[in-house]
């Protein structure tokens, strides 16, 4: 699966690890995330994310 990085802070969200603060199982994909779903670092919207 593929890795995006948050072009605010640099945070890589990683598919194989999920994101456990909010919920998000390991194994999903980026695209499979909630809309409203933020950089745990920063708060930026996916829209703010772009491929590693």
């Amino acid at each position: 699966m593929k890795k995006y990085v948050c072009d605010v802070c640099g945070y890589i969200y990683d598919p194989a690890l999920g994101d456990p603060d909010a919920n998000i199982k390991p194994g999903t994909a980026f695209e499979s995330l909630p809309d409203d779903w933020v950089c745990p670092m920063c708060g930026a919207g996916k829209d703010n994310f772009s491929l590693a």
